[in-house]
């Protein structure tokens, strides 16, 4: 019996049988110039058929491992199917590191970049921001080099898979650096509308954490700088509790699978991610979507949500608000304007959960939100380009990219169809 293909959470079977994992970027070449359809695998962990393909699909993770660190550039170029949590250890070793990691360091950097994936922080942009080069596979099974020099860069880094299949990127770094991080209970919600701006300026990065069960923020954690002037770590602050021990961002959920808090110091991947490496971060037994307002929208976008908590308490597992920098790049969620994100970790039954999603997209409708490209929405297709000024332009992109249409799917011929 054939085994069908999966989505980490389970809630996406691929629509092939066919998973190639190449060996060598030469017979990734073979694999992309003799299929019809192809899509790139990345770990999995998208909630959305983003990745999908009738024809091939294909992981990259097996191509020879690269991490090359340029001292005098400042960068690293990785092989794009290794995951954050393998590139950071050897990258601090060197004294560099990332400016901004996801919650999960189990993510590939290619899938991570392609879909717009970011993590927290007022200052801290979208992960593919910090990438000035890249290498793939184009349609005719060619290798091409894009670079920030490249005219329509800034289109081809969050291309959602549709460009070509990426090899390696070239990342931007930053000096390494040290971090502590502490975890406060119960805010109450009045102290977040009256003090936002300091709330989620704190610290280097911010995730507040909320189950809709009453209100206030269950838990606000705060990564800090070690070499930061200030940073919370009193017993109570704004209303809320210093944590007498270590948190997991679900209730239940153990926490040993989690970075380090309770104000140890440690290096920059260790406290950036709410999870560690060589832990699964959770059963798996869930469904996740995001949307992205603009940063002036954020307390009246939480203020609407707040009207349905009865509804959202239910079937949502726990939600997270932080805050992300602009970026400039032409499909990424966060594109020219810095953002409040409203993520929602929902129960592992979709009847359920899809009423409440439609409720959450009709009352952030009017603060133009974006869904997160990775994960479940389901705002109509003239909603979601109607948020991108250069929607149009991205798909002549595609279609100087990719002509034949060899790395389409229903996904982006839904959301981004062929241009007339």
């Amino acid at each position: 019996m054939t085994t069908r293909i999966t989505n980490w959470a389970g809630n996406i079977t691929f629509s092939t049988e066919r998973l190639h994992r190449p060996a060598a970027v030469p017979q990734l070449q073979q694999v992309v110039a003799s299929s019809g359809r192809v899509r790139a695998l990345g770990s999995g962990h998208s909630f959305s058929p983003v990745a999908d393909t009738t024809g091939d699909l294909v992981s990259v993770a097996g191509l020879p491992r690269l991490i090359e660190i340029d001292a005098a550039q400042g960068t690293v170029t990785v092989s794009a199917g290794l995951r954050y949590g393998e590139i950071a250890a050897p990258l601090h070793a060197a004294g560099r590191a990332l400016a901004n990691l996801g919650s999960l360091p189990h993510i590939s950097v290619a899938g991570a970049c392609a879909t717009g994936t970011h993590g927290s922080g007022d200052a801290n942009t979208s992960l593919a921001a910090a990438v000035c080069a890249m290498e793939m596979v184009s349609a005719a099974g060619d290798l091409v080099t894009l670079t920030r020099q490249t005219a329509n860069f800034a289109g081809a880094v969050v291309a959602l898979g549709s460009l070509g299949l990426v090899t390696r990127l070239t990342l931007e770094t930053v000096p390494a650096f040290q971090m502590r991080q502490y975890v406060y209970d119960n805010i109450p919600l009045e102290q977040l509308s009256r003090h936002f701006e300091q709330i989620v300026s704190a610290a280097y990065s911010v995730s507040l954490f909320t189950t809709w069960r009453g209100p206030v923020i269950d838990m606000a954690w705060l990564k800090c700088r070690a070499d930061a002037a200030t940073c919370p770590a009193e017993p109570e602050w704004m209303g809320g509790k210093l944590a007498d021990g270590p948190r997991h961002p679900v209730p239940g959920m153990p926490a040993e699978t989690c970075t380090a808090q309770l104000g140890a110091i440690g290096p920059w991947y260790e406290r950036l991610p709410h999870f560690r490496l060589d832990f699964t971060p959770s059963s798996s037994a869930e469904l996740q979507s995001e949307y992205l307002v603009p940063r002036t929208s954020g307390l009246d976008a939480l203020s609407a949500l707040d009207t349905i908590a009865e509804r959202l308490a239910p079937v949502v597992q726990i939600s997270e608000i932080r805050t992300v920098a602009r970026d400039a790049l032409w499909l990424s969620p966060a594109y020219q304007r810095d953002c409040v994100a409203f993520h929602f970790t929902w129960i592992q039954d979709y009847p359920a959960v899809a009423p409440v999603l439609a409720a959450v997209e009709e009352l952030l409708e009017p603060y133009g939100a974006r869904p997160h490209w990775g994960k479940l929405f389901s705002m109509s297709p003239e909603k979601v380009r109607g948020q991108y000024e250069h929607a149009d332009d991205f798909r002549q992109l595609m279609r100087h990219h990719d002509p034949a249409g060899k790395f389409r799917n229903q996904f982006l011929d839904r959301y981004l169809p062929v241009l007339p």
